[in-house]
């Protein structure tokens, strides 16, 4: 065979490879991606709304106290010690959604892309196993074909 059309064919199979690429396996990822950034955004902002409603509390608080010093001594000692379980009990309530929303939302983003890397490992090798069948011409039975497939991964 001629060495100018070998190359030839193998730059229009590498284009083919490329385009495909492009257009059916880089979306469905940068999407999985997107939609999973919304969702740490969507968590963070809960956890600063969590913060802005212990802020509401704490403004509260402050009003009670204030109203409570016009009330006699024991008043004010029983509506501080309110205000202090409010305000220990709102922190409480809101570092632990926070905690709880980031350690999530951590979690599921190392879930995807611990998913997404083993999904592009499989279709990588998939796609290289193809191209390589078709540029060497040649048939690759099933036990090879799926030996191949297992060192590819493997390998990835």
């Amino acid at each position: 065979m001629n060495l100018n059309a070998t190359l030839f064919f193998q730059m229009i199979v590498f284009f083919v490879l490329a385009w495909f690429t492009m257009k059916f396996v880089w979306p469905p990822l940068t999407k999985a991606i997107d939609d999973r950034r919304q969702k740490i955004a969507d968590g963070l902002a809960a956890a600063e709304k969590g913060k802005a409603d212990l802020a509401q509390a704490q403004a509260r608080i402050s009003l009670m106290e204030a109203s409570a010093k016009s009330d006699n001594h024991s008043r004010l000692v029983e509506a501080e010690k309110q205000a202090a379980a409010l305000i220990d009990q709102a922190r409480r309530e809101a570092e632990a959604e926070k905690a709880r929303i980031i350690a999530q939302a951590q979690l599921d983003a190392a879930q995807e892309v611990q998913r997404l890397r083993d999904t592009l490992r499989s279709d990588v090798a998939v796609l290289a196993v193809k191209g390589a069948e078709q540029i060497l011409r040649r048939e690759v039975d099933s036990k090879a074909h799926a030996q191949l497939l297992e060192q590819l991964e493997a390998e990835l």
